[in-house]
């Protein structure tokens, strides 16, 4: 379990190195994503396989602690957090059950003269869209709330950092 969870995370890693890579961020930012995606990652994972929670539950407290990481290490690498936790939360989209939804819909649509299958079809196009449109609200939630919750601190990773700390700077 040890093992697999660990490949999962490199995977999750790698991956989000790709998708960071992609939007320009600066080098320092990059082993930050990289954290991130993996310890999320392998937190979902851990809770899905070993807690036996939902995918959704699991998602959520993952995207959770990837928007409070990414908080702190925006802090420490001087960038945004949304600069870390976006590429970091994308390989944990549920591309599956995205791909699941529109393999269904095509083969309700081929398979309408037959009521019965036509209606296993609909069934899992919903069951798939339910799945992963919950989870990327999970994932969205769960990482953006960080940023609500200590909005202040956030929103001190990009501004000021250069000024004295004056508290009439920062408008308090």
């Amino acid at each position: 379990m040890i093992e697999e969870t660990l490949i999962r995370a490199v995977c999750a890693a790698f991956a989000a190195l790709g998708f960071g890579a992609v939007s320009n961020p600066s080098r320092k930012s990059l082993p930050g994503i990289m954290i991130l995606a993996a310890v999320g990652y392998a937190v979902r994972y851990v809770l899905m396989q070993l807690a036996g929670w939902d995918i959704a539950t699991s998602t959520l407290a993952a995207a959770l602690l990837m928007g409070f990481g990414s908080l702190w290490l925006g802090s420490v690498v001087h960038c945004p957090m949304t600069t870390l936790y976006i590429p970091a939360l994308l390989p944990m989209v549920p591309g599956m059950y995205a791909y699941k939804a529109v393999f269904s819909i095509i083969l309700f649509m081929q398979n309408l003269g037959t009521q019965a299958e036509a209606f296993l079809y609909l069934n899992n196009f919903f069951l798939n869209v339910i799945i992963t449109v919950t989870v990327i609200l999970c994932m969205t939630v769960g990482a953006s709330l960080p940023m609500f919750i200590l909005s202040r601190r956030a929103t001190s990773l990009t501004r000021y950092r250069n000024r004295k700390k004056d508290r009439t700077d920062i408008g308090a």
